[in-house]
């Protein structure tokens, strides 16, 4: 049996190696994943969104996000569902991010 608490932090120390290029912050404290599901066969379900649509990794980062999550011990597969509702604004940043951006 996994250990689901473990996993998900292994899988949000993952996504915090994960910058959006355009802000030298990593998208877990920027606030781009909405949710993460680990179902009893370690299959992983993220959703996640962009800073906005127009995002210049829009096609990029979503695919880095499943590959380095797919490469943790364990995982056995990862969905990386990418959304725009709800819209993506500066206050789902943690206090970390807007300190270093400034907005504290």
């Amino acid at each position: 049996m996994i250990d689901k608490g473990k996993l998900e932090q292994q899988i949000i120390s993952v996504l915090k190696t994960c910058f959006d290029p355009e802000i030298p912050v990593d998208i877990w404290e920027l606030g781009l994943i909405y949710e993460i599901r680990i179902d009893n066969d370690a299959q992983v379900y993220i959703k996640m969104t962009l800073t906005s649509p127009a995002c210049p990794v829009a096609g990029s980062l979503p695919s880095e996000v499943k590959e380095k999550v797919k490469n943790i011990p364990d995982v056995k597969d990862v969905y990386v569902d990418l959304v725009w509702e709800p819209r993506w604004d500066k206050d789902m940043m943690s206090e970390e991010a807007k300190l270093e951006l400034g907005f504290l």
